[in-house]
């Protein structure tokens, strides 16, 4: 089992940055790829990053390229999301996953964390 823990969520204002975290526990989660997702109210949830076990190969929704870099620190069990020039329409719960129950960084993942909100205003 593995348990995720999302943090870093917040309000700021369009233009701005935020790092999110996400701390694993339980298995480790070292040889994993792992993704980033978000909802956002009355839309369905979509990807937004993912990155492979060994952090040599990273994927990232077109609407967020450019602006967001996905990364790990495989000795902290911990997935970090920089997130530059925000944009109000990336305001959304955020969502950690590890395992792909699939090849590739986009389909779905066995864990997920709770999830933590980012809110940017304009």
């Amino acid at each position: 089992q593995v348990q995720l823990v999302e943090s870093g969520g917040g309000l700021v204002q369009a233009g701005g940055s935020l790092r999110l975290s996400c701390a694993a526990s339980g298995r480790t989660i070292s040889t994993s790829a792992m993704g980033w997702f978000r909802q956002a109210p009355g839309k369905e949830r979509e990807f937004v990053a993912g990155i492979n076990w060994v952090g040599s190969y990273t994927d990232y929704a077109e609407s967020v390229k450019g602006r967001f870099i996905i990364s790990r620190d495989n000795a902290k069990n911990t997935l970090y999301l920089q997130m530059g020039s925000l944009k109000p329409e990336d305001t959304a719960v955020y969502y950690c996953a590890a395992v792909p129950q699939s090849l590739g960084l986009r389909g779905s993942y066995n864990y997920w964390g709770q999830g933590t909100q980012v809110t940017v205003s304009s």
